[in-house]
């Protein structure tokens, strides 16, 4: 019985460079998904909170007072935001002084933040709908999570300054 000998490679068989391929390959898509998620989690978020952490420390003892000052003076404010159109909503501000009579003469400022997009932060400034009542209308509000920012003025000093989390259902 005589043995052939054959110098054809095995078609299956792993080497060192198909190793080396696949080992590439693997990498390769990992980086290339870990590149993707932080062009895209940096383009929504830029993890800035404030423009100077200095300027804001600075404030920080100003803050605690008109909180303190905020809280004597017991204002009842409630706010309520509701759909009007197809991407509007209509932000309605009750204000009353801590004996429930309304509030005249204040200047109510609001800021709708989104929490991913500043570039989808809307600013308005309420008018006065008679009764305590403020008015604004919001355009351009997609659905979604929202910090609502409301800011009262009377004669030139701020007097009161609340943030809460809102949810805006779509139509």
């Amino acid at each position: 019985m005589t043995m052939v000998q054959s110098n054809m490679k095995d078609p299956k068989a792993i080497t060192g460079k198909t190793v080396l391929a696949w080992l590439a390959c693997f990498f390769g898509v990992i980086f290339a998904a870990n590149a993707i998620f932080i062009y895209l989690a940096l383009g929504t978020f830029p993890g800035v909170v404030v423009d100077s952490s200095y300027e804001a420390g600075q404030a920080y003892n100003q803050e605690i007072a008109a909180a303190k000052a905020q809280t004597e003076r017991n204002w009842q404010i409630s706010s309520d935001i509701a759909r009007s159109g197809n991407d509007g909503a209509k932000l309605v501000v009750t204000a009353a002084d801590a004996e429930g009579s309304p509030l005249y003469g204040v200047e109510i400022n609001a800021v709708l933040r989104h929490p991913a997009q500043a570039d989808l932060d809307r600013e308005t400034v309420l008018r006065a709908d008679g009764g305590g009542k403020y008015v604004a209308d919001v355009e351009g509000l997609p659905a979604g999570n929202w910090t609502l920012v409301l800011e009262i003025a009377q004669d030139g000093a701020r007097k009161f300054r609340s943030e809460n989390r809102i949810f805006l259902a779509s139509e």
